[in-house]
């Protein structure tokens, strides 16, 4: 009877020890399982922070800031807000090339019309004379030179609006000259931004009317 109570003690003693093992076990692993996860935490939270910086730099630097920072395109990043365009310019999205008008060759337009088209009403005509002057990668005032050479002396590029407009040389000046077959002048090149360049130019282009 003395023997059967001490095998009685004993396999309780074994199973409580191995209990207590199998709870140690458990918690070592929730605890190296808690630990990996806060690290894991720790490395997304850390890239998310990354990605967020990044792009805070490079909004800051893109063509819509660079605008915004110019005085004498003022009237453009109001057409552009009016045109609800702006973003497109600000965020990620490019590289663009933007021939962008100066407030003196916005002031060249007729006060009546150029009223009509910040009109919230004429939003898409205003959203099409803006996009006439964007072209879909980054075109510097060396490759435009380049490609006028090449061309004979005139190089024709489709804008993101989908018609197109002419380049090419006067002197060491570089002009555009529209659809209707009116001219500007690039006034200001390469303003570096983080999604492409711009050009200032000195007259308001538009597509063949």
């Amino acid at each position: 009877m003395k023997i059967k109570h001490l095998l009685i003690v004993a396999i309780l003693s074994a199973f409580a020890f191995t209990s207590c093992e199998d709870n140690k076990k458990k918690e070592q692993e929730e605890k190296m399982e808690m630990e990996r996860m806060e690290a894991e935490e720790g490395a997304t939270r850390e890239a998310d922070m990354k990605m967020e910086q990044e792009k805070m730099e490079m909004q800051s630097n893109s063509i819509a800031a660079k605008a915004m920072a110019t005085p004498g395109l003022s009237t453009l990043v109001s057409a552009l807000q009016s045109a609800e365009l702006a973003t497109m310019m600000n965020e990620d999205e490019g590289p663009f090339t933007v021939f962008a008008p100066s407030n003196d060759a916005f002031a060249k337009v007729p006060k009546a019309t150029l009223d009509n088209l910040m009109m919230k009403e004429n939003q898409s005509d205003l959203q099409t004379v803006l996009k006439y002057h964007v072209v879909s990668g980054e075109i510097t005032s060396a490759d435009l030179a380049q490609a006028i050479k090449d061309n004979n002396g005139t190089y024709t590029f489709k804008t993101v609006e989908g018609a197109e407009l002419n380049a090419m040389m006067s002197g060491d000046k570089i002009m555009l000259k529209d659809g209707n077959g009116k001219t500007a002048t690039v006034i200001q090149a390469d303003v570096d931004a983080s999604n492409g360049v711009v050009h200032v130019i000195d007259a308001v282009v538009m597509k063949k009317s």
